[in-house]
């Protein structure tokens, strides 16, 4: 509900305003407690200071285990609690094994205290010391690495590439946790923004490209996985159907002008989400429009060429072709949430109402 309050000036020269009594009650105000206030544009935010540094949270994890204990972690550690206690009137070594995975996939947690009904973590890390802009800038970097690397993986019958590729997708997911650790910070308080030295609207931004980057690292790893199947690797995931390459290896088994079509599309897709990315870190405006529109724009051009490839395929036998078509797919998507961080990044250029 919207309250309306007039401002007055006490004094001569100070401007006065009242709280409306129900949040201030609701929030612990009252005479005597000190707030913070937060120019932003036109906007003025006001919240009261805060007497705890660290903010604690406690999780009964009694019948959690597996996946659904790590996604609990995981989701404590990004809505923002320094220490996360979990307890059950037992934990078992299962859910311990699961907690100390859940740990080290998370940057900047460790386990503080450890008894036979409670696990305590602890986040090592100031909030107000991490750069968004630093992790969003680190994702993208891995993210187009793997994507390359995938590709080559599968037209140089690199398996050992391949392998690298779906490790580094850990490496993807422990960043976007800390992009998102660090936006939802930004909407609970005002104060982390202006730790951090960006608007909301611009974690926001951020935080929007970093998922499409995490989306770009998954189709690399699912990409890897697929060549692996092509090469006949014992390391192979079961993705459609395992289908064992020839022993003289895939570059000879794949037409010369396939493996030169992949290559030439997977650049076109990194192209297309590098280009994206310097649209959305760029300074001016002017300059992220037009690097915003080029990459959107090749966007088509992937799609077209992704549709070329797939005509080659019909005269490979249905169950590689069925392999290859997935990957075709999976380049052509990353080129598609670049164009999703495209725009992004024109909405970041784009005036301020």
């Amino acid at each position: 509900m919207v309250e309306t309050r007039k401002v007055q000036v006490t004094g001569g020269s100070t401007y006065t305003v009242s709280i409306p009594k129900e949040w201030a009650t609701d929030n612990g105000v009252s005479a005597g407690t000190e707030v913070e206030f937060y120019p932003e544009g036109d906007s003025l935010f006001l919240t009261p200071v805060s007497e705890e540094e660290r903010t604690e949270g406690t999780l009964e994890i009694a019948d959690l285990s597996g996946d659904q204990l790590t996604r609990a972690v995981m989701t404590m550690y990004v809505s923002g609690f320094d220490i996360i206690a979990l307890e059950a009137p037992r934990i078992t070594n299962d859910q311990r094994r699961t907690i100390r995975d859940s740990v080290q996939s998370l940057v900047g947690l460790e386990v503080l205290e450890e008894t036979r009904d409670r696990v305590v973590i602890r986040d090592l890390l100031d909030s107000s010391e991490l750069s968004i802009h630093n992790a969003v800038t680190r994702m993208r970097l891995i993210a187009v690495s793997m994507l390359e690397d995938a590709v080559d993986a599968l037209t140089e019958g690199d398996e050992d590439m391949a392998l690298d590729v779906i490790q580094r997708d850990d490496d993807v997911d422990r960043l976007y946790m800390v992009v998102s650790r660090i936006f939802r910070a930004t909407l609970r308080t005002p104060k982390a923004a202006e730790d951090i030295g960006l608007s909301r609207e611009v974690c926001f931004d951020y935080h929007s490209s970093a998922r499409q980057l995490e989306r770009v690292a998954d189709h690399a790893t699912k990409i890897a996985h697929l060549s692996l199947e092509l090469l006949g690797s014992e390391e192979a995931d079961a993705v459609g159907g395992a289908v064992p390459a020839p022993e003289e290896g895939v570059q000879e088994v794949l037409p010369a002008e396939f493996i030169e079509a992949l290559q030439a599309l997977g650049e076109d897709a990194r192209e297309v989400v590098d280009l994206a990315m310097e649209a959305l870190f760029a300074e001016d405006s002017a300059e992220a429009t037009t690097q915003a529109n080029d990459a959107r724009g090749a966007v088509l051009g992937v799609d077209q060429r992704a549709r070329e490839i797939d005509e080659q395929l019909r005269d490979l036998d249905p169950a590689r072709a069925q392999l290859l078509g997935l990957i075709v797919d999976s380049v052509s998507r990353s080129a598609d949430y670049g164009g999703n961080i495209a725009e992004t990044a024109l909405q970041k250029a784009a005036p301020t109402p």
